[in-house]
């Protein structure tokens, strides 16, 4: 199925859709402000169709954007960070490299060493193993990484140690100040879907996407490539 055939049933062209869907992504705005901008643009979209979109397409896309995602390095940064939904906080595990190049991510409803293993393992999947590990005073994410080591030939070190893990704890801030203005999500499942959209423009941000097609295209355009 081509990408463009996820786009019937929606009565408005892709370009409104991916424009509308990346507007909620990249900045500080509420569904009603996008709600706002699009009829100044003479599109009249409600702000509950915008979330709509944002839900259903924000996943698709990250997923064709991991196909093209440059490698990263091998000494990782691991924090959880807060995010909630209906009241209750819940935990959004998170790893950049050296470089501050997003690892991977993953939305949990617990903050345990089930939890932290549960998110390694996927980086690992998509990322390759790394030779270095660091965490702060989290007994659950130290944990999590020696049990991964039981399944290693070579042990990831692990450095337990506050101040160095400053990269990752400074990355959570581009994904808070887009949610903030959210005021809390209404269910999990949209929350998952809308962080993983958050976090793949953040890595547009960063310049992550090694697809040499749109190495001088602006973030926009680069995120409309990924629907073909």
């Amino acid at each position: 199925m081509s990408y463009d055939q996820r786009f019937k049933g929606c009565h408005f062209p892709k370009c409104v859709v991916l424009q509308a869907v990346y507007y909620y992504l990249r900045f500080a705005l509420s569904y009603r402000d996008i709600e706002e901008i699009m009829l100044d643009r003479n599109v009249p979209v409600d702000h509950s169709t915008i979330q709509r979109w944002v839900v259903t397409y924000s996943a698709k896309l990250e997923k064709l954007f991991r196909k093209k995602k440059l490698p990263v390095g091998k000494s990782w940064f691991m924090d959880e960070t807060y995010i909630k939904v209906k009241g209750q906080w819940y935990y959004l595990y998170r790893a950049v490299d050296k470089e501050g190049q997003t690892i991977d991510f993953i939305f949990t409803k617990h903050r345990d060493t089930k939890a932290a293993k549960r998110f390694l393992k996927k980086a690992i999947r998509s990322n390759g193993v790394p030779e270095k590990i660091t965490i702060d005073g989290n007994a659950a994410n130290n944990a999590s990484i020696e049990e991964i080591n039981k399944e290693m030939e070579v042990p990831i070190i692990i450095r337990q140690v506050k101040y160095l893990n400053n990269i990752v704890e400074q990355d959570h801030r581009f994904i808070k100040r887009i949610t903030r203005p959210m005021l809390g999500f209404k269910s999990f499942n949209s929350a998952r879907s809308t962080l993983t959209g958050i976090e793949l423009v953040h890595m547009l941000r960063k310049g992550q996407s090694a697809d040499s097609a749109v190495k001088h295209k602006t973030m926009f355009e680069q995120f409309c490539a990924l629907a073909g």
